[in-house]
C-alpha cells in the first residue's frame, strides 16, 4: 500500500523530488511527516530551493526535509519556517537584516537556521521587510527593516538589525501573536493582572494604519505618525481581540464577540468604508457574521466566519477577491464556489493574491504574475498561485499536490506562496 502511495507521489511532476520519498519512509504511518513546498518569484533565494529561479507549481523544500515543520510565514521577499522543535529558519532577501543572520550575507538560496534565538519559539512573522519571533514565555523579538520603528526598539535604535533583538519595553507584557505590514506591526498582549487580549501597534503610522487617531501639536501642527515603541490603542480597551492582521497601508483585528474592526488606508472605497478618507482609528464593520480570522493584502481584505465561510472586499485587482470579476466591492461579500461544500480553516493575503485552505486542500486566486511584473528570457517572474501558469484567476482554483496530502498552513508573500503540508 505504501509502494503504491509513494508512486503517486513520484508521478506528480510538481517539483516535489525523490528526497520527498525518503521522507515518507521515515513516517511509517506512527508519526506523519510535515513538509514545505513554496511557489511564485524565485529572485534573492525566497522560495529556499537552492536557486533562484520561479516556479509556477509547488516546490517541496528539501533543504529542510529533516525538520518535522509546523508553520511558515512569506514576506517582501523572504520567508521564515518554523518546526515542531522551535527552531527557525529563513531564506531569501536579506538586505535589511530580516533573515537574522550575518549582514554579510545580503541573500540566501536555502534555508539557514537563526541562531540568536535564545528560546523556544511558538510563533513567527515576516514583513515586508522585517521579522518577528514569539517565544513559549510571550518574549517578542524582532529583527530587519528598522527605519520607520517598525522593531519597537525605541528612537535611538539601529535603521537595520541583523540579529533578533528582545523588545524591551514589553518586559512585563507577554505577547501572544504579532502582524507585520509593510512598514509597521501589531500585536496582542497578556498583561499582568490584566485580562488578555490587549492591542499594541508601532512602526509608520502614515494613514492610520496604527489605529492611534489623528494627534496634533499645541502649535496645530500634525506630530509625527511613527511610533517607535509599541503603543496601546486606546479605542480597542474594552475589547478583548483575539487575532490581527496587517497589510500593506491597513490593519484589522477581531474581539473575542467575533466583531471586526478595520483601521487604515481607505482611499477610493477600497476597503469598504464608503468615504475617501482614511480611518486613523478602528471602525467596526457590520454586517458579518461571528469572525474567526482575518488577512490584510496590499488594499483587499478576508474574513473567515465561525462558519468557516470566507468573505472578502476593499480593490479587486486581478480578482483577487475570488468573486469572478474585477470590480472594486465596497462591503463583504461571501466567497461561494469550492467553499460551499468545506469550510475555510486558514486565509492569507498577499499584495494581489489571496490563498485559502477548505477541506485539507490549498486554494489560490487573484495576481498570477503575469501583469506588473518582470521578464527575463521571456519568463515571468510570477506564479504565485501555483496553477502552472501565471495567469490571473478570478476565483478560488485548487493547487494540485498531488494524493494523500493535507494543507495545514498557508502563507502569501508580496508575490510568492509557501504552504505547510503533511502526508496523510
Amino acid at each position: 500500500m505504501w509502494k503504491q502511495k509513494l508512486k503517486n507521489v513520484s508521478k506528480l511532476g510538481l517539483g516535489f523530488s525523490r528526497r520527498w520519498i525518503s521522507i515518507e519512509k521515515q513516517v511509517g504511518g506512527i508519526r506523519r511527516k510535515r513538509f514545505a513546498a513554496l511557489w511564485g518569484n524565485g529572485d534573492y533565494g525566497r522560495l529556499g530551493l537552492g536557486k533562484v529561479d520561479s516556479q509556477w507549481s509547488p516546490t517541496v523544500c528539501s533543504a529542510l526535509e529533516n525538520q518535522n515543520l509546523k508553520a511558515i510565514s512569506c514576506g517582501g521577499a523572504h520567508t521564515l519556517f518554523l518546526t515542531e522543535a522551535g527552531r527557525v529558519y529563513a531564506t531569501g532577501l536579506n538586505d535589511y537584516g530580516q533573515l537574522g543572520i550575518s549582514p554579510e550575507k545580503s541573500y540566501t538560496l536555502e534555508p539557514l537556521e537563526i541562531s540568536g534565538l535564545p528560546e523556544e519559539i511558538i510563533r513567527v512573522s515576516a514583513g515586508y521587510h522585517h521579522s518577528s519571533a514569539i517565544t513559549a514565555n510571550g518574549v517578542l523579538y524582532m529583527w530587519g527593516n528598522n527605519s520607520s520603528g517598525q522593531l519597537g526598539l525605541g528612537k535611538r535604535a539601529a535603521k537595520k538589525v541583523s540579529k533578533p533583538s528582545r523588545v524591551d519595553c514589553l518586559n512585563n507584557v507577554r505577547i501572544k501573536m504579532v502582524a507585520l505590514g509593510s512598514e509597521h506591526s501589531i500585536a496582542i498582549t497578556v498583561l499582568a493582572c490584566l485580562d488578555e487580549g490587549e492591542a499594541l501597534s508601532w512602526g509608520a503610522g502614515g494613514s492610520g494604519r496604527l489605529g492611534h487617531g489623528h494627534q496634533s501639536s499645541i502649535l496645530g501642527f500634525l506630530r509625527s505618525s511613527s511610533e517607535f515603541t509599541p503603543r496601546l490603542i486606546k479605542t480597542l480597551q474594552g475589547h478583548k481581540v483575539k487575532t490581527v492582521s496587517a497589510g500593506l497601508l491597513h490593519s484589522a483585528c477581531i474581539d473575542e464577540n467575533g466583531s471586526i474592526f478595520i483601521f487604515g488606508e481607505r482611499s477610493l472605497y477600497k476597503l469598504g468604508f464608503g468615504k475617501a478618507d482614511d480611518a486613523t482609528s478602528p471602525s467596526m464593520i457590520g454586517k458579518l457574521p461571528i469572525c474567526e480570522e482575518v488577512a490584510c493584502g496590499g488594499y483587499h481584505t478576508c474574513v473567515v466566519t465561525s462558519g468557516g465561510d470566507l468573505y472578502t472586499w476593499g480593490s479587486n485587482e486581478n480578482g483577487c477577491l475570488g468573486i469572478g470579476c474585477t470590480e472594486v466591492i465596497r462591503e463583504p461579500e461571501r466567497v461561494e464556489g469550492p467553499f460551499v461544500k468545506f469550510p475555510v480553516c486558514k486565509i492569507s493575503c498577499g499584495w494581489k493574491h489571496t490563498a485559502a485552505i477548505s477541506g485539507g486542500t490549498v486554494f489560490t486566486w487573484g495576481w498570477g504574475g503575469s501583469h506588473g511584473t518582470f521578464s527575463v528570457d521571456g519568463h515571468s517572474s510570477g506564479g504565485q498561485l501555483g496553477h502552472r501558469n501565471d495567469v490571473d484567476y478570478y476565483e478560488p482554483m485548487p493547487v494540485k499536490f498531488g494524493n494523500n496530502v493535507k494543507a495545514l498552513d498557508v502563507s502569501c508573500g508580496f508575490n510568492h506562496t509557501g504552504a505547510i503540508l503533511e502526508y496523510t
